[in-house]
């Protein structure tokens, strides 16, 4: 019951589709042709179909001219459909259509919350992975809230 609950909070469950166009806005950027790097800060946000990647400050690898890598850092917030997830720092590797989230992962659907150190999930097959992390403290910690006979949720 566990796993089923926590694959319905994986935050895209499959995006519907994946190659959409990669929308990104920023308050400043700056390129570097020689390093093939541009940084976007000031409210950046990243929109790819229903999936939106925020954060304070964003670094963009490009390779011919596309985003190969993103690297989010200060305030990481993925926002789907299914569910928000929020983190320290994060990367969305762009051609497999991976987004791991690092430091302090907070996963919430509705009144259900997971909590662990490393998010990484699949936007091609909505699987993901939590992480506890290491030490004593790295566990995975979940509190699921059992919804109502007509589908709404427990107090």
């Amino acid at each position: 019951m566990g796993a089923a609950l926590a694959q319905q909070m994986t935050v895209t469950k499959g995006m519907s589709n994946p190659n959409a166009p990669i929308d990104l806005s920023a308050n400043d950027m700056f390129a570097d042709q020689n390093t093939g790097m541009v940084v976007y800060t000031g409210n950046v946000i990243v929109k790819q179909g229903e999936v939106k990647l925020r954060a304070d400050k964003m670094r963009a690898k490009l390779d011919k001219n596309n985003p190969s890598h993103i690297y989010a850092d200060g305030r990481v917030v993925i926002d789907a459909p299914s569910g928000i997830a929020t983190g320290n720092s994060g990367v969305y590797d762009v051609e497999p259509r991976l987004i791991t989230l690092t430091g302090n992962v907070v996963l919430t659907k509705d009144k259900n919350v997971l909590r662990g150190q490393k998010l990484v999930v699949n936007l091609i097959t909505g699987q993901a992975t939590l992480d506890g992390g290491q030490g004593k403290a790295g566990r995975v910690q979940a509190l699921f809230t059992p919804k109502n006979e007509d589908g709404t949720q427990k107090p």
